[in-house]
């Protein structure tokens, strides 16, 4: 059931993405992230009553109300026309707490995909603190990217993978999430600040001043 629910986990991320690139219309977002974010608060709450004894299940049931309650915040802040400095510190929280997840599926869950995905999740959460929290507008396009990307990465194909049983070989898996991550938010960030130009492949350094 939480696989299910990690699938529209991924299409609200693509979607938040979109949307922060200016690509969608704000409002017609925020309803999409209230039906995920309600969905990612009924998932956890009867996988955590049918599994009282299983304190595994309630580890990992726990981390989806991050999610949930994320979006349920986004998409009331966006039809009311609320600040979002609000949704911006509760994703510090949640930035902080991917890095206890990501411990927990590596030590005590044995499982590093998600030890990396959380690492992932905790990231974009920090880009969400740093846009919405303190009010770095120039990361816009940057974390809409972030967001549009991760809801592939971290969302929509494991999902798919994992229902369909195709997610095996997790240490492959695992070395495939760090590079590409490294190498693509890398790559992201030079394109866009301006560092890197696409077109030509070009540097975009500023002229070094000739010696006298």
């Amino acid at each position: 059931m939480a696989y299910v629910g990690l699938l529209y986990v991924g299409a609200v991320l693509f979607l938040n993405g979109v949307m922060l690139l200016g690509k969608a219309d704000p409002k017609a977002i925020a309803v999409f992230n209230i039906f995920v974010g309600a969905l990612q608060v009924i998932t956890p709450t009867v996988l955590i009553v049918a599994n009282l004894s299983d304190p595994t299940t309630l580890l990992s049931a726990s981390g989806i109300y991050l999610f949930g309650f994320t979006y349920l915040y986004v998409g009331i802040g966006l039809l009311g026309d609320l600040d979002s400095s609000g949704v911006g510190w509760f994703s510090l929280f949640v930035a902080i707490m991917a890095i206890g997840y990501s411990f927990a599926n590596f030590r005590l869950l044995g499982d590093s995909p998600f030890g990396v995905i959380w690492l992932y999740w905790s990231f974009l959460w920090l880009l969400f603190f740093l846009l919405l929290g303190l009010k770095m507008e120039r990361l816009t396009r940057y974390t809409g990217w972030v967001a549009a990307i991760e809801g592939w990465v971290t969302g929509a194909i494991p999902s798919f993978l994992i229902l369909t049983g195709y997610w095996q070989n997790p240490d492959s898996i695992t070395l495939g999430l760090v590079i590409f991550g490294v190498v693509v938010f890398v790559a992201l960030w030079l394109i866009t600040t301006g560092v890197w130009s696409v077109r030509g492949f070009r540097w975009g350094f500023r002229a070094m001043p000739t010696p006298r």
